[in-house]
């Protein structure tokens, strides 16, 4: 799920920093009309370590290893720092464990950050489910498309550049056959990834409800009658 330096054209390594750097500026201006715009670094800095560290384990599945990516977990519970965590993250793998470039950290930012964003937004579905299901099961099921889809279009996304950019000369076939193969060998990871968020964010919900708590997006409700309580 990382684009190693010297894969892709130059052009679209410029294009890909461009791009990250549009969607940075962007958070930042959301997260900068926080009422307390650094309340949410130290929860930040713990994600984005544990983000640097899921990348360093690998799970073996001939002909090729995979990990876990974490882009909707970190979209669930950080919301716009996600693409942050997810940008400095990437710079320290691609320092320290080859994973990625420099070259192409835009772009990997772009593969793996933009679901992250996604992934929030999917995350505010327990906003919206009715009052009548448990609050576990709310975030249970947010948390689970939360993970799921973002780890689905991260797929999408990184196969999408690999078909465009694959270099002059490679066999066509040889070129299906990779990408199916990639594709089909992440398919479990898609339901790893949202199992794996599902359970976190409703363990958080239950222990630590205010880990959850962020930029959200609530839908307007009517106040509640009096003796009334809301439920989270």
């Amino acid at each position: 799920m990382h684009i190693p330096d010297g894969f892709v054209p130059p052009q679209l390594c410029i294009i890909g920093y461009g791009v990250s750097g549009f969607v940075t500026w962007q958070c930042l201006r959301k997260i900068n009309r926080q009422p307390n715009p650094t309340a949410q670094m130290p929860k930040a800095a713990m994600l984005t370590a544990a983000f640097f560290v899921a990348s360093s384990i690998q799970i073996p599945l001939p002909p090729m290893t995979l990990h876990l990516v974490l882009s909707g977990l970190l979209g669930a519970i950080l919301g716009y720092y996600a693409f942050l965590s997810i940008l400095i993250g990437l710079f320290f793998q691609a320092l320290f464990l080859g994973h990625g470039g420099l070259s192409t950290l835009g772009l990997n930012a772009i593969i793996i950050g933009v679901p992250a964003l996604v992934g929030h937004g999917i995350f505010q579905l327990r906003h919206w489910l009715p009052r009548s299901i448990k609050p576990s099961m709310r975030y249970g099921l947010s948390g689970f498309l939360a993970g799921a889809v973002g780890m689905a279009l991260a797929v999408i996304i990184f196969i999408s550049l690999l078909t465009f950019t694959v270099p002059a000369g490679f066999d066509v076939a040889t070129e299906r056959a990779a990408l199916f193969t990639l594709a089909i060998a992440h398919g479990p990871l898609v339901i790893v990834e949202g199992i794996f968020t599902a359970l976190l964010v409703t363990f958080l919900q239950r222990t630590k409800p205010e880990l959850l708590t962020g930029l959200d997006i609530r839908p307007v409700e009517p106040m509640p009658s009096s003796g009334e309580q809301l439920c989270d």
